[in-house]
């Protein structure tokens, strides 16, 4: 069972702005991944570039996604 993930094996949450330092997400959203319909994972991605730029976060480029 393959979902959408924006996840790419960095998972560390940034104490500053409580979002991933890989992906963007929260922890709320990382824990409730798998649970969420394709609608809302898509949703979700589609915030986190600007989230991570609004939080002066760079984002990982170049590491593979994983399911």
């Amino acid at each position: 069972m393959s979902k959408e993930t924006p996840c790419v094996a960095v998972c560390m949450i940034d104490p500053k702005t409580k979002l991933c330092f890989g992906c963007g997400r929260t922890l709320p959203e990382i824990a409730r991944w798998h649970a969420m319909e394709s609608a809302e994972r898509l949703s979700v991605m589609a915030l986190l570039p600007a989230r991570m730029t609004d939080a002066g976060l760079a984002p990982i480029a170049g590491s593979p996604k994983r399911a």
